[in-house]
Formats: C-alpha cells, sequence, structure tokens
C-alpha cells in the first residue's frame, strides 16, 4: 500500500521548476522536479519538517499544511483528498481482513428497478461484481457465468479481468484509457482503506503478474471514477460505444451502480439485440436474490 511520503514524492517529481515559475538561475538540477526545499517554501513550513515528513518520521501533519502542499504540488480535488486519506493512517499498523461485501438491498432494488433494457452492475470497493442484470453481464463479460456474482469466493473482480483476462482485454477498444482510470481509483480506494488485507492482495498481485499494471501504478495518479465513455468490439453484436455514470449510495459508500446508456443508434440496436439474447438464454432474476444487508 502507498504511504504519504511516496505520494508527496511522486507528486514533487512531477512539477518542474519552470512550470510554478520558480527561478533556477541556470544551475544544474538533479531531480526531476522540485527540491525538497524548495517545495517546504513553497508551502511554508521547514525543510527539515517536510523532510521527516517525507520520510515518515513526522508523527502527524495538521490540514493546514496538507493543503498548503496541494496547493505547492497544484493537486486536485480528488488527489487533495488522496493526500489527506493518506495522513490519516495509522502509523505501524498491519492489515486486517475485510467484512465479506454484501450489496445493500436498496442497491439491489435500484437495479432490479432498471430492467433488463439497460445494461448495470453493482461494484464493491475492490472492484468486485456484487450483482448484474443480464444485459450488463452479456455487455461485459458473457464469457463468466452469469450466477458468479452470488458466490463470494467466484466473483468476478474487474481490476483482475482488466490486467489479466484475455477476453476483457479484447472487449475495449480503449482499453488503455480504462485500465489506467482503474488504476488511478484503486490507488484512491487504497488510500481509504489502508489495512485492507484483500485490497493490498490485488494490488501486489497485480503487480507481479501485470507489468501493463506495475507501470501504471509506479506513476502514482489517483483519480475518482464517476463517468466516461467506453468503445467495446463486442463478440456477439460489433461495435458498441457506451457512456458508464456512477449511482453512490449513501447507506453503503463503498458500493457503486454502474450503468451504460448508449452512445449512437447503432449502439442502441446492439444493446437491445443483447437484451432480447439474455431473456432468452434464461428468465430474469430478482436482483434481490443475490444478498442482502
Amino acid at each position: 500500500m502507498e504511504s504519504l511520503g511516496t505520494f508527496l514524492k511522486s507528486r514533487r517529481d512531477r512539477v518542474t521548476p519552470a512550470e510554478i515559475g520558480l527561478r533556477t538561475y541556470g544551475t544544474s538540477r538533479r531531480v526531476p522536479g522540485l527540491r525538497r526545499e524548495e517545495l517546504a517554501q513553497l508551502a511554508g513550513v521547514s525543510a527539515g519538517y517536510y523532510t521527516r515528513l517525507e520520510q515518515g518520521l513526522a508523527e502527524t501533519a495538521s490540514a493546514q499544511v496538507l493543503d498548503a502542499l496541494a496547493r505547492a504540488l497544484e493537486l486536485d480535488q480528488v488527489e487533495t483528498v488522496h493526500l489527506h486519506n493518506l495522513a490519516r493512517q495509522p502509523i505501524r499498523t498491519g492489515l486486517s481482513e475485510p467484512p465479506r461485501e454484501e450489496p445493500h438491498r436498496r442497491v439491489l432494488a435500484l437495479l432490479d428497478s432498471l430492467g433488463q433494457a439497460t445494461p448495470a452492475v453493482v461494484l464493491g470497493r475492490r472492484g468486485d461484481v456484487l450483482a448484474w442484470n443480464r444485459t450488463g453481464h452479456a455487455l461485459l463479460a458473457e464469457h463468466i457465468p452469469y450466477e458468479a456474482p452470488r458466490h463470494a469466493q467466484r466473483r468476478p473482480s474487474v481490476p483482475r479481468m482488466f490486467f489479466l483476462d484475455p477476453h476483457t482485454r479484447a472487449l475495449y477498444r480503449n482499453w488503455a484509457e480504462l485500465a489506467s482510470i482503474h488504476v488511478a481509483y484503486l490507488r484512491l480506494t487504497a488510500g481509504r482503506y489502508p489495512t485492507d488485507a484483500r485490497l493490498a492482495e490485488l494490488i501486489g498481485e497485480l503487480t507481479m503478474r501485470s507489468d501493463d499494471f506495475a507501470t501504471m501504478w509506479a506513476t502514482g495518479d489517483v483519480s475518482d471514477c464517476t463517468v466516461g465513455a467506453m468503445d467495446l468490439r463486442h463478440p456477439t453484436v460489433g461495435a458498441v460505444n457506451v457512456d458508464y455514470q456512477v449511482w453512490l449510495q449513501p447507506d453503503s459508500p463503498d458500493h457503486r451502480v454502474e450503468i451504460y446508456t448508449p452512445n449512437d443508434p447503432a449502439s442502441a440496436d446492439a444493446l437491445r439485440v443483447l437484451n432480447q439474447q439474455s431473456g432468452r438464454t434464461a428468465e430474469p432474476e430478482p436482483a434481490a436474490r443475490f444478498g442482502q444487508h
């Protein structure tokens, strides 16, 4: 998992003095971005204190100091939230087994209310598929058993599918764009849940088994995942271009309902075909059967 110091250094390395109007008087530089002393000066803290903070030797950092560092590093809103999350991490606290995830009944009711015409998936905090309707399954993972989300040990993992499953990789024309978003969102999640043993295991597994993941993770990028476009080459219906958007439930903020809407008439026709085909495969079952909370 990531530390506050690691994130600060990765952000410091990407900011050049010229970008923020800092004069260097033509001196040679041995670091790609800002020096520690320069960032400390910009943030209004002592160089010694900032060095201890980056090295994990300072016990705490106030919200004011973190906000000053965020401004100096030109962090966006999500990156600033991540910075604060990392600063709140307990020191020397080990990993723990998280509780089993089950979708809240209201999330399942929302999924059920969408019917089958609109593809939708319910995702857990680590990107596990907790539930989906038949069209969502047919759109994103028709090679995986529809019943898989009902069994905690067999639930599809979207991050694993993206980086370790060739069927999923072949599905997305804009795979690289979406994969980088998944990695950046996983980093944001890791900052929120630094003691989640399964999350740490997932990140470690993907780092070891996927060079692409390791490269993207090393950038230090962090972002939320709320809306975007997916350009698919679907094995059954061909080209499909959809927007995804995420709905959050206050009762279960870790869980996201992700829905997919067509961007053009041809994609709308393709989704109708998937809906018809998935309906013929089996009778739809109420989403609420997938679990209770």
